[in-house]
């Protein structure tokens, strides 16, 4: 429950004035509620006893009147206030909590967002987020608001009628409803688990068909990759059922609490008329107000289908938007050289073993240094150091002067630009594409970065700047779109240049005039790249190769 919480202070703190308005105008609704089937009870009572005894023509009808139609419209006028103010602010307050949340995702070490898988990112970002948009509309506001709205009631029937009533009143609708609330909501709580987790699977199974539909369609996987889909929207459907049953379950029990308190409050009514110690009209008060107050306690029948998948959102989300980060430095002096290891070497997670030897060398403005050996001996991951993506498990990274690891994340972004081996490319045309680096970038930047990679005649033919790419850069071939993204990484002007593996997919004249283009373009920036081939290698100014870690044992 902490996660939910947690989740709950983020969204009330985030929009506080909205939500105090939204509280305030969801108890004038409720009061007002109480109010009119209390006046109108009191007001028939009364003008019938008045009638009934000869007083008929001297009963002021007008006031109780006045009042009645004064609470039916002020009513819908507050309803109206309540609903535009907490809705907008619940739709703030959510965007706020996915901006904080993709910052978050942003900010996870490298590796850790390269294995995030899409469907996977896309349920955090939507179906968590929006799982969490009933917390204030259906729980947190509308539950507040009916405890307190209960106890004033109550308090007022007791000055008013008698504390009996009141007492009554309290214990039906406020601790009635309580213990049933925290009945269902552990009766509920697995199979909205369920439900919500069945949702996630089958989102995610279903973009994972489509995505991969060429594959599957090639090794005929096709029917079990729709048979996956139909068993996770089948979990999804029994699970939602179970929820439906527990929920209208709680709507019986619920009902029955108002009821029995209606009944409650008019045999206690009747009594205490009879004894003469309060009048008929007095009675109809407490009687009408307990009859109103049924709409105080129904969120809690809509929160039990909504509390279990709530609470499994939060304990997702939270996590990730409460990742800290170490002090960074806002200001780096860049000399020469750019980058310096010393006595470094690198682990692919925090508990592994050093994946080569510890190294020191330089790339100073202007030069290119490759990093050369068998796959798998860690060039990538030293590349990601010298990204920032995490700190070396031996010896130090500098940029500029400064441990790289702790260079504020803008600054990095704006002066370090990397090229890993697996590119992305988005759905959108080619300028989209390369203006991610670099927003305010004209369309003759664009197209000399393009020059740049040997790639502006490829896109010429293919309808320009504004031609469309599909989904992961669709309508490019591999070493097209390696180009394309290239050109982006230089578009961005970065003082470092980080190439992992830059010409992979090309042919051996080709990868040498995308290499020649691009020191040609940046002649002053400094660049280290992973090198497997004789191209890329012979490009480099100077060429490290790291000796493998000695493991001892």
């Amino acid at each position: 429950m902490s996660s939910l919480f947690r989740i709950i202070r983020l969204l009330l703190v985030g929009e506080r004035r909205a939500f105090v308005q939204g509280m305030a105008l969801s108890m004038a609704v409720l009061i007002m509620g109480v109010a009119l089937l209390a006046v109108s009870g009191w007001f028939i009572t009364a003008a019938a006893a008045a009638g009934m005894i000869g007083l008929g023509t001297l009963f002021n009808v007008f006031a109780p009147s006045a009042m009645v139609r004064f609470l039916a419209l002020g009513r819908t006028v507050a309803r109206y206030g309540e609903r535009l103010t907490t809705h907008d602010a619940t739709l703030r307050a959510l965007s706020n909590l996915r901006v904080r949340l993709l910052s978050g995702v942003g900010t996870s070490p490298y590796r850790q967002i390269e294995r995030l898988r899409a469907s996977v990112f896309l349920n955090r970002v939507t179906s968590d987020v929006d799982a969490l948009d009933g917390l204030a509309l259906r729980l947190v506001l509308p539950g507040v608001a009916g405890l307190m709205v209960i106890s004033l009631t109550a308090l007022a029937v007791g000055l008013l009628v008698h504390p009996m009533i009141s007492g009554v009143i309290l214990v039906g609708y406020g601790i009635g409803p309580t213990l049933v609330f925290f009945w269902g909501q552990s009766r509920a709580d697995a199979p909205s688990r369920k439900a919500q987790a069945g949702m996630q699977a089958l989102r995610s199974r279903m973009i994972d068909l489509i995505a991969s539909r060429e594959e599957l369609i090639a090794f005929g996987q096709v029917p079990e990759a729709k048979a996956g889909v139909q068993n996770a929207a089948q979990f999804h459907s029994k699970s939602l059922s179970e929820v439906e049953r527990i929920e209208r379950a709680t709507g019986v029990w619920l009902d029955i609490m108002g009821w029995a308190v209606v009944a409650a409050t008019l045999g206690i009514g009747v009594s205490l008329v009879q004894t003469g110690e309060t009048t008929a009209a007095r009675a109809a008060i407490g009687i009408f107000a307990a009859l109103a107050l049924s709409e105080a306690v129904a969120p809690v029948r809509r929160a039990l289908s909504d509390i279990g998948r709530m609470r499994l959102a939060a304990k997702r989300i939270v996590p990730l938007i409460d990742r800290h980060s170490a002090p960074t430095e806002a200001v780096v002096r860049l000399g020469k050289p750019v980058l310096v290891a010393k006595g470094f070497s690198a682990a692919s997670n925090s508990n592994a073993m050093p994946l080569f030897a510890p190294i020191s060398f330089s790339v100073a403005p202007g030069e290119t240094v490759a990093l050369t050996g068998r796959s798998g001996c860690g060039k990538s991951t030293a590349l990601l150091m010298a990204a920032g993506q995490g700190s070396p498990c031996v010896g130090d990274m500098q940029f500029g002067g400064k441990d790289i690891a702790r260079v504020e994340r803008e600054l990095r972004a704006k002066l370090i630009a990397m090229v890993p081996q697996h590119h992305a490319l988005v759905a959108g045309t080619i300028a989209e594409n390369l203006r991610l680096a670099a927003p305010e970038a004209t369309d003759a930047d664009l197209w000399a970065v393009l020059q740049a990679v040997r790639l502006n005649e490829t896109i010429a033919l293919k309808g320009g700047l504004d031609a469309v790419l599909g989904f992961r850069g669709a309508g490019l071939s591999g070493g097209e779109g390696r180009r394309l993204v290239l050109a982006r990484a230089v578009l961005r002007k970065p003082k470092l240049l980080l190439l992992d593996e830059p010409t992979e997919g090309l042919d051996a004249p080709l990868a040498k005039r995308v290499l020649e283009g691009i020191r040609f373009a940046l002649p002053d920036a400094a660049i280290l790249m992973a090198a497997h081939r004789p191209e890329e290698v012979g490009f480099a100014d100077r060429v490290i190769a790291p000796s493998p870690s000695i493991r001892v044992g």
